[in-house]
């Protein structure tokens, strides 16, 4: 037996009705994914508009991909870096003041090497409040990120990460506690 990408099957994975996958095809192509300053607000409201619940306060830097917005939840005061890609073949829950660094990967989906057709395996990531996913870091499908933890540059999130904890490494292994100084 080996693999047979012919018989490919996404498994449980549905994009969407066609008409608004096409059309967020084109917006997400020519706003977000574009080098173009767009403003911040134009691309909250697109966001909005095609079923994402995102909160106030957003910063969204130019080279943002987006899969599937309407599987996505951004809490308040956020921030997504340059060519950060969020490719949510299910849901991506970010909470509020989360910082998610340039060329950061949310990869919701993999695949079930054990079987010819090779489907989706997906899982769903919740990044909590506080959280700073670094620059060139990868969370992978079905991982929490627990409150105020760090993922570092370059780092691997293959499994869940605590809260307050500082992550590095592939794959990404405890360093030490966050600490944070009183302002």
């Amino acid at each position: 037996m080996k693999t047979d990408l012919s018989k490919f099957d996404p498994g449980d994975y549905r994009a969407g009705p066609r008409l608004k996958v096409l059309l967020w095809y084109f917006v997400n192509y020519y706003v977000f994914a574009s080098a173009f300053p767009w403003p911040y607000g134009l691309k909250t409201w697109l966001l909005r508009l095609f079923g994402a619940r995102v909160g106030v306060g957003l910063v969204i830097k130019p080279k943002v991909r987006i899969k599937n917005p309407w599987r996505l939840t951004i809490g308040d005061h956020c921030w997504l870096g340059e060519s950060v890609w969020i490719d949510n073949l299910a849901d991506v829950a970010i909470g509020s003041h989360v910082s998610v660094s340039q060329g950061a990967l949310l990869l919701t989906g993999n695949h079930d090497y054990t079987v010819p057709s090779f489907p989706y395996r997906l899982g769903e990531i919740r990044l909590e409040d506080g959280v700073w996913v670094g620059a060139q870091s990868v969370v992978c499908p079905g991982v929490v990120c627990g409150a105020h933890a760090i993922l570092t540059v370059g780092s691997v999130a293959t499994k869940s990460l605590d809260a307050w904890g500082i992550y590095a490494g592939n794959p990404a292994a405890f360093v030490r506690e966050r600490r944070m100084q009183a302002a």
